[in-house]
C-alpha cells in the first residue's frame, strides 16, 4: 500500500515514515508542504495521502485545501488529515461531499499506533476514519429540538463508535455484544435521529456526521 506524508515538522514526518514503513507501507514521498507533494505524486498516485491541516507558507489551511483539491482531481485517493487541535469547521469542509476514503484525526490519535494504521488501511481502502474527540464534541452540542435526547445510554455509545467509521462488527467488539445487538441499536438510531439508511459504511459516516454539525 502506497502512502505520500506532507507534514511541515521534520521530526513527525520522519516519525510516521517510519512507522508507516515498519507496518508494511511503501513510503513513496515524504514532503514539507503541499506544492512539493503535488509534485512528488504527479503521474504516480499513491493509495493514501497524509497530510497537516496546516502547511507552509500561511501554516493556516493549505493541508486542507490541498486535501479537498487532490480529492476532486482522484477520487479514488484515499487522503487522512491530521491536526494539532479540534476544527469542526475545517472538518466538515473535508467531509462535505463525502466521507468515502477521507479521514480527520488528531495527533495524538498516532500515539495509539495499532488504531491509527488501521485508520490509514481504511482511509486507503475508501473507509473513513474521524477522531473520536470530534465525534464526541459534536454530541455535547446542543440542538433546540434535541433528538439526541431520545437516545438512550446504549446508543449513545454506538453513534459516537458509529460516527468515528467504526464498522457494526467493530462496535461490537469493542461493546462486547453480538453483531446482532448492534444492527439493532443502529436501526433504532436512524430511525429516532431521521436518518436514511444505507449499506456503506463511509456514507452511514457522512449521515451521522451532517446531523451532528446541524
Amino acid at each position: 500500500m502506497r502512502v505520500a506524508i506532507a507534514e511541515d515538522s521534520v521530526l513527525l514526518r520522519e516519525g510516521l515514515a517510519r512507522l508507516l514503513g515498519d507496518a508494511g507501507f511503501d513510503v513513496v514521498a515524504r514532503c514539507g508542504d503541499a506544492d512539493t507533494l503535488r509534485q512528488a505524486i504527479r503521474g504516480r498516485l499513491p493509495d493514501v495521502v497524509i497530510l497537516d491541516i496546516r502547511l507552509p507558507p500561511t501554516h493556516t489551511d493549505e493541508g486542507l485545501r490541498a486535501a479537498i483539491e487532490l480529492r476532486a482531481a482522484h477520487p479514488g485517493l484515499g487522503v487522512l488529515v491530521l491536526s494539532q487541535y479540534v476544527e469542526l469547521g475545517l472538518a466538515m469542509k473535508l467531509l462535505a461531499d463525502s466521507a468515502d476514503g477521507v479521514g480527520y484525526l488528531l495527533k495524538d490519535r498516532i500515539s495509539d499506533v495499532p488504531e491509527f494504521l488501521d485508520a490509514v488501511r481504511r482511509v486507503a481502502t475508501g473507509g473513513s476514519a474521524v477522531d473520536p474527540t470530534i465525534v464526541s464534541t459534536l454530541l455535547s452540542r446542543r440542538r433546540h429540538d434535541d433528538p439526541l435526547g431520545q437516545l438512550t445510554p446504549r446508543e449513545r455509545e454506538v453513534l459516537e463508535l458509529m460516527a468515528t467509521g467504526t464498522s457494526n462488527q467493530g462496535i461490537a467488539d469493542r461493546l462486547v455484544i453480538t453483531l446482532r445487538a448492534v444492527e439493532k441499536y443502529v436501526s433504532s438510531i436512524f430511525g429516532k435521529l431521521g436518518l436514511p439508511a444505507t449499506g456503506s459504511e463511509s456514507r452511514r459516516v457522512l449521515a451521522v456526521l451532517l446531523f451532528l454539525r446541524t
